[in-house]
């Protein structure tokens, strides 16, 4: 059994994600700054994930911005990140050596772990970001992906775990995106993998089905020694178990975990007032236990979005058409774990296989580059009808998907060059072509509207 329980404070990242649909502004964290870097957190998870391109498009802020702003706010804890491997913060593959560049420049921001995954647990799509991010001397956390199928155990769940822990990693992250792990499922594959490597063990749920709070209570019984928590006004629903639940939960044990509950009572007070400014982005989702994700399989942070989606094209009342035809699309495709791309993947395909009420009859660019192999190897069979419809006569690739990939660094600082201010810019447009450039028009608009103001006074 583990000792003292680390805590990882997601209400700067996931939690907003999952629960407001990524759109809390940087002016809403650092006035609380100082109370959480305050508290002696093991990390906050302040970056990655769905806010680069969140905060670029919907918000109009710079991401590295908010890094920095953040670091400066908050100079003693650890700051955590998702990266999705190859992927990065986006929804397909780079290069290598836009991975590589971006995880030194996060690094240099302020990054200090790295949270490294891929959403088919293929351990090739996670080698460059895990060789770059162990090259900058940070932490960096090598994450097996949690899914529940035919082809899925806990062997399984170990041998990825060992390939991580081969490749160099100095922790071993399980993450449930979907809140799917049960207590005792937990346990198992918790003491399995804590068993056979020597490394810290870090586990991320979401509270969706009801069932992390009692997983998270297994999992310490198994040995695991780090939990992400979200701090009560951003817990439970589709987000974390509340940080002050466990830690109320812990104390005076031998896993205590050491934080200050009044401490913890005045941030919670802050940010049950800054929740309020995101009342638009709520889903009657956030507010229920829904079993039925052990069905649709469907992450947090991606519920809250695709019921944005659907109100947008006044197809709410197709939700419960849409997430149950995912489990269907998902077993076609050989039971990925869903989580970005692959829940994107799935969820796309299943909204429109609902929409046009004809499975397939519209295959979706996406679909078709997944059973192609442009995303990695699918853990089962994908369907023959799936394969014959998409690929016809042709054979998915075998190799590593990012070997099919040019060098894009220097192409996009030569297409960037007029409007990129920095290498971050040049990063930044990589990833997000398009975005970026609505992002830097708006910012030039807005520095010349300032300095013409600042002239005129």
């Amino acid at each position: 059994m583990a000792g003292k329980i680390e805590i990882m404070e997601t209400v700067l990242r996931d939690a907003h994600q999952c629960l407001v649909a990524t759109r809390m502004r940087t002016e809403d964290m650092l006035p609380i700054g100082a109370a959480l870097d305050d508290i002696g957190y093991w990390a906050l998870e302040t970056w990655g994930g769905a806010t680069f391109d969140a905060t670029l498009r919907f918000l109009k802020e710079s991401p590295w911005e908010r890094l920095r702003k953040l670091r400066a706010a908050m100079p003693k804890t650890r700051f955590q990140m998702l990266l999705r491997g190859q992927n990065v913060v986006g929804y397909h593959n780079y290069p290598d050596d836009v991975v590589q560049a971006f995880v030194t420049r996060a690094s240099d921001n302020g990054i200090d772990v790295f949270r490294i995954f891929d959403a088919m647990n293929d351990v090739r799509n996670m080698k460059t970001a895990i060789e770059a991010g162990l090259k900058t001397g940070k932490l960096v956390e090598g994450t097996v992906c949690y899914t529940i199928s035919p082809v899925h155990s806990a062997d399984y769940f170990l041998s990825v775990a060992e390939k991580l822990a081969d490749m160099g990693v100095q922790i071993i992250c399980l993450k449930d995106m979907a809140g799917m792990l049960a207590p005792y499922a937990a346990y198992e594959i918790i003491k399995k993998i804590k068993s056979r490597i020597a490394l810290p063990l870090h586990l991320h749920s979401h509270c969706t089905a009801g069932l992390a709070p009692m997983s998270y209570m297994m999992a310490i019984e198994a040995g695991v020694d780090i939990l992400d928590t979200a701090i009560a006004p951003f817990s439970q629903g589709t987000s974390q178990p509340a940080t002050e639940q466990l830690v109320a939960a812990l104390k005076g044990t031998v896993h205590d975990t050491g934080l200050d509950l009044a401490k913890l009572g005045k941030i919670a007070d802050y940010f049950y007032r800054v929740r309020r400014n995101y009342a638009e982005y709520e889903s009657p989702v956030n507010n229920q236990v829904k079993t039925d994700v052990l069905t649709s399989q469907i992450p947090g942070g991606m519920l809250s979005n695709l019921v944005a989606q659907l109100r947008q094209q006044n197809a709410e009342d197709k939700l419960d058409a849409v997430l149950a035809e995912m489990p269907r699309v998902r077993q076609d495709l050989g039971y990925p774990p869903l989580v970005t791309p692959t829940s994107q993947i799935v969820g796309s395909q299943a909204a429109l296989n609902v929409m046009t009420g004809k499975r397939y009859s519209v295959v979706a660019m996406e679909t078709r580059n997944y059973v192609m192999g442009l995303y990695g190897e699918p853990p089962g069979p994908v369907s023959d009808e799936m394969k014959a419809r998409v690929l016809g006569k042709k054979s998915p690739i075998t190799c590593r998907p990012a070997d099919l990939l040019k060098p894009g660094l220097d192409q996009a600082r030569q297409d960037a060059a007029s409007m990129a201010q920095s290498e971050e810019d040049v990063l930044t447009y990589a990833l997000f072509p398009e975005i970026a450039k609505d992002y830097f028009l708006w910012r030039d608009s807005h520095q010349n509207t300032a300095k013409a103001v600042s002239y005129s006074q």
